[in-house]
């Protein structure tokens, strides 16, 4: 298996950048959630989170609900064009988590080795 740099992981999925001969590619993100690989720009990976928003605005149907969301899928459009998933409102908020975790950590990365070091 190829190396890999762990971003940031949840009990749903997790990120990180590849390596390639011991250096790591940090221009795109790969997410693994469910049976779903997403390998995306740091911009796709902003838009997503945005999708990933409207989404959960657009389908909070359920607080009233028994199953309370549980028992729907709902589409979630992702920043390649061809692919919506379908997913239950929990793997949203799921995708969400892994999403906004690792875009956090990319940003406190960038300041910390970047424009906040002495």
């Amino acid at each position: 298996m190829r190396e890999v740099e762990q971003i940031y992981h949840n009990n749903f999925g997790m990120a990180f950048y590849w390596k390639k001969e011991n250096q790591t590619i940090l221009d795109k993100v790969q997410l693994i959630f469910k049976e779903t690989g997403l390998y995306l720009t740091l911009s796709e990976l902003s838009f997503f989170y945005q999708l990933i928003e409207d989404s959960i605005i657009e389908n909070t149907c359920c607080e009233s609900c028994q199953l309370k969301n549980n028992c729907h899928k709902f589409l979630l459009k992702t920043p390649c064009q061809q692919v919506d998933l379908a997913v239950s409102m929990k793997e949203i908020k799921s995708i969400k988590d892994l999403v906004e975790g690792t875009l956090f950590r990319i940003d406190l990365d960038e300041y910390v080795y970047g424009a906040g070091k002495n």
